[in-house]
């Protein structure tokens, strides 16, 4: 099923606030997607919740919801 232009605003946008505030501390080993697939999301979701705080870990559960809601 294609995701609608809103969800893929958000999925991109939660993508790369992932990136702009753990990048070098729990993404550091993952390559940072120009179009962001909620695949992609997926990933960086699981790497903050093993590598980062507590804050990390709200995050990644956002980013889980908007990418569950993207089905």
């Amino acid at each position: 099923m294609a995701i609608s232009t809103i969800e893929a605003a958000d999925i991109g946008s939660l993508y790369r606030q992932a990136f702009a505030e753990y990048g070098a501390h729990a993404l550091w080993n993952l390559r940072q997607s120009e179009a962001p697939t909620p695949e992609d999301a997926l990933v960086i979701a699981r790497q903050l919740r093993i590598e980062g705080d507590m804050p990390a870990r709200f995050l990644a559960e956002r980013i889980e919801q908007v990418c569950r809601a993207a089905h």
